[in-house]
């Protein structure tokens, strides 16, 4: 590996280790080991090009990671929140549409 991107691979696999704690099918048996076996298959690389691609790859899978994240705590307030606040509100909603969808014979 080049030395100009070994903190880049490094900072990378910090970043990755962080989101892989939250991970749903767990951090220690699952998550770090597949982590490590993926930067340990790539260790050999020397090729400048390829290392690039590769980081490029490993923070495409943080920006997944992330969202992941982001939709499941949506998902959560939404059950919180929603569904005690607004249930005859959304009824409400869901009879109006009908109605109108019939009414205007669309």
């Amino acid at each position: 590996m080049t030395s100009s991107l070994r903190p880049q691979v490094i900072a990378l696999y910090k970043q990755l280790a962080y989101l892989g704690r939250e991970y749903p099918l767990g951090y220690e048996n699952f998550f770090r080991p597949k982590l490590k076996s993926a930067f340990l298959k790539k260790r050999d690389l020397t090729d400048e090009e390829e290392i690039k691609k590769s980081i490029a790859l490993g923070e495409y899978v943080c920006k997944e990671l992330e969202t992941l994240y982001y939709l499941r705590k949506y998902r959560a307030m939404r059950r919180r929140y929603v569904n005690k606040i607004f249930p005859r509100f959304r009824r409400l909603i869901f009879f109006n549409l009908a109605l109108g969808f019939f009414q205007h014979g669309a």
